[in-house]
């Protein structure tokens, strides 16, 4: 190498390294404010005993930790522990419907009625695209009387998808089917019953081939049946004012959430399968242009920014950007996960209560809303 090749290779790499620092500065302080954040969040009245956020950009995973995920035992949440999921299950549901629509074994146009003769007759003309953006007006069963007594009589006995169902199967639609948004949790019961007729596959089969085996979800799992999360986990609990926080990881059985939300996973995991979901990894351009057809409607509970409601998905419009997911709500934990539109870059948040609500939701969200502008660099 000549000295001048040689001189312009050492300026350009000054040059670089000159360029990176205030890049590198600017992440660090991103990052520290969502640290702060999360301990904020920690040591609010009624706040969570933990929380923690994961930013994948780069190609690297940077986790933000406060608390404990265990009140008995020191050490705040890690990546690679397990989590009940709650609805973001909705995401997988969708990813699974979608693929089916790709591969032509399914339409967004089709309907209960076609798919499913042997549900109610009110239910026949919803399609598969207004259940998976909820303007479906089918009555979310957990504000139904059979939900709140299986809950209250026996919380950690099994129920089936058909029980679900059918605790809403004498209602009415709330509104005409199309004509308005309204977040129902019956509407991913029903796809993820028609994925199973029109496949002949169980629904547990159908997330392992078509979600967690391609994405290489190594500890994202579907067991309705065992109460008990694997090790180690996140616990989950409640919490009140002047009230001891109480573990109610395996309280409520995760059956009576089915396709809604009773998948198991961990913030590394989750992240993982949020950039696979933007990144095309289930299904093609042509099914998520229709996935992106965006209707007003928040998710349950709202994420940050300005939400959203698309095909299994929401658009989260924040001051630093927009970002693509899904949040989540079960007892003991309140999920959030997001990416960008090609799924290079992604976000979650967990905390070990259910979404709080008021001045505590408002917080969160201004965490959440911090982590999109640390993950994007603004």
């Amino acid at each position: 190498m000549s000295r001048s090749s040689r001189l312009a290779q050492l300026t350009c790499t000054a040059l670089a390294a000159v360029l990176l620092v205030p890049v590198a500065a600017q992440a660090a302080t991103s990052d520290a404010q969502v640290r702060r954040g999360l301990a904020r969040l920690v040591a609010a009245p009624e706040g969570p005993p933990g929380a923690i956020a994961t930013l994948y950009r780069d190609g690297r995973l940077t986790t933000l930790r406060a608390g404990r995920a265990d009140i008995e035992r020191r050490g705040a949440p890690t990546a690679t522990q397990h989590m009940r999921i709650a609805s973001i299950a909705k995401a997988f549901n969708g990813a699974v419907a979608l693929h089916l629509v790709q591969a032509g074994t399914l339409s967004l146009d089709d309907t209960i009625g076609r798919l499913l003769p042997r549900l109610p007759a009110a239910w026949a003309a919803v399609t598969i695209r207004q259940m998976l953006n909820h303007t479906s007006g089918i009555p979310d069963y957990t504000t139904s009387d059979g939900f709140a007594k299986a809950a209250t009589d026996d919380p950690r006995g099994f129920v089936t998808p058909a029980q679900i169902v059918g605790w809403v199967s004498k209602d009415p639609l709330v509104f005409a089917s199309g004509s308005r948004y309204a977040y129902s949790n019956t509407d991913n019961i029903i796809v993820g019953l028609i994925a199973e007729a029109v496949t002949s596959k169980p629904y547990p089969t159908l997330l392992k081939e078509i979600v967690f085996g391609p994405a290489n979800l190594t500890r994202t799992s579907f067991p309705t049946r065992q109460l008990r999360l694997p090790s180690p986990f996140i616990h989950g609990y409640v919490v009140g004012r002047h009230i001891d926080p109480v573990d109610v990881t395996s309280y409520i059985s995760p059956s009576g959430a089915w396709a809604s939300g009773a998948i198991i996973s961990t913030p590394r995991d989750l992240s993982a399968f949020i950039r696979a979901d933007l990144g095309l990894k289930f299904f093609g351009a042509a099914e998520q242009q229709e996935q992106m057809k965006f209707v007003r409607g928040s998710s349950s509970p709202p994420g940050p920014g300005t939400n959203a409601a698309g095909l299994a998905l929401f658009r989260y419009t924040t001051r630093c950007g927009v970002v693509y997911g899904h949040t989540g709500s079960f007892p003991g934990y309140a999920q959030w996960t997001a990416a960008t539109a090609d799924g290079s870059r992604s976000v979650t948040t967990t905390l070990n209560i259910p979404p709080p609500k008021g001045k505590l939701l408002r917080q969160l969200r201004a965490v959440q809303a911090d982590a999109v502008c640390a993950l994007l660099g603004r």
